[in-house]
């Protein structure tokens, strides 16, 4: 390739015009691709010095190298200008008007379920009770034996409870919340007056009226002078606050191992009856596992489940709309955060 000076300063002044034509920093970049990059017309220049004779070698090389430093530093001038451009550009484009009302973006809630549950809650700390809860992982003996449930009772079969392996660490998980008032009654002494919410375990299949996990809330009173009366009228104010000043409630005799007397609780709620759960005076044995004098004081205890709770105030028939965590349902009851 020959060379001369006059090519030389084509070379410089296209690559010039060139870069001083961007318009932006990338097309920039498509001109340092064509005249400043390794194959660019001054880097092929500086290539064919190697065929060039010795005695024109030294004085095309300076002129060569005269030129490749003009173009880079035109180059540099250039790519500095365009980013100041870009940057001042960025801060008009992307500012931000901190005047402007932040947008609304969606508020986490809590579920239904435990929005009853602090309902309940609210509802019996005002009438002076306690809130008391426990482990899931329970001992045989504060879930079966001590409340009067013998070894040979089929709540303790394999079909109703999990038993936790080995079998001889002698651990359930819980079937009840009961275990809760018994470890309150180990701990306190009378009166006690507590409401004992939490989840529960049966084998049970998940379908429209049934799940394995379920939610219940226990209420347990001890205290001098305790009578049924006291257990009617508490549940009375109880089915009232929840589902309407015109709810009536019922008791039909019964059997539970913890209490006696024992009944079921109905309410009568849109034209009919509806079964609500369990309740009954403290069993006077309970009592002594509990080292309570029953001949001193009495109680009594009621439980429910908040999933049909939930079902019956609401008009909810499907077991699985309450466990399966679909927002769409959770957003129908708001969001109960204060």
């Amino acid at each position: 390739m020959t060379l001369t000076s006059a090519q030389i300063d084509e070379i410089t002044s296209a690559a010039l015009v060139a870069i001083g034509s961007a318009t932006d920093l990338e097309a920039l970049k498509e001109v340092r691709i064509g005249h400043v990059g390794d194959r660019s017309p001054i880097a092929r220049a500086n290539q064919a010095l190697g065929s060039m004779e010795v005695s024109e070698r030294a004085e095309f090389g300076k002129v060569i190298g005269k030129g490749r430093s003009t173009i880079n530093t035109a180059f540099e001038a250039r790519q500095k200008e365009l980013e100041v451009e870009r940057d001042a550009r960025v801060l008009i484009e992307e500012r931000v008007d901190v005047s402007i009302a932040a947008r609304r973006t969606p508020q986490g809630g809590l579920h239904p379920l435990t929005l009853l549950t602090n309902e309940i809650c609210d509802l019996f700390i005002g009438l002076g009770y306690r809130v008391a809860e426990g482990p899931e992982l329970e001992s045989e003996w504060l879930n079966f034996d001590s409340l009067n449930i013998p070894a040979d009772h089929p709540a303790r079969t394999m079909q109703d409870t999990f038993f936790i392996e080995p079998l001889d660490s002698r651990l359930v998980l819980r079937t009840h919340t009961s275990p809760v008032q018994m470890r309150t009654m180990l701990e306190e002494q009378p009166p006690i007056y507590v409401i004992c919410p939490g989840r529960t375990y049966r084998a049970d299949e998940l379908d429209a009226t049934h799940t394995p996990v379920f939610s219940q809330v226990e209420g347990l009173v001890v205290d001098r002078g305790i009578t049924m009366a006291d257990l009617k009228g508490t549940l009375d104010y109880f089915a009232r606050a929840i589902f309407g000043p015109d709810v009536k409630t019922r008791l039909r005799p019964s059997f539970f191992p913890f209490t006696e007397p024992s009944a079921e609780v109905d309410f009568f709620f849109n034209g009919r009856w509806i079964e609500w759960g369990g309740c009954g005076m403290v069993n006077p044995k309970v009592l002594r596992a509990a080292g309570i004098d029953p001949q001193e004081f009495s109680g009594f205890a009621f439980g429910m489940g908040l999933e049909r709770t939930l079902m019956v105030k609401h008009g909810i028939t499907d077991m699985h709309d309450i466990v399966e965590g679909d927002i769409r349902f959770s957003q129908n009851f708001g969001s109960g955060l204060r």
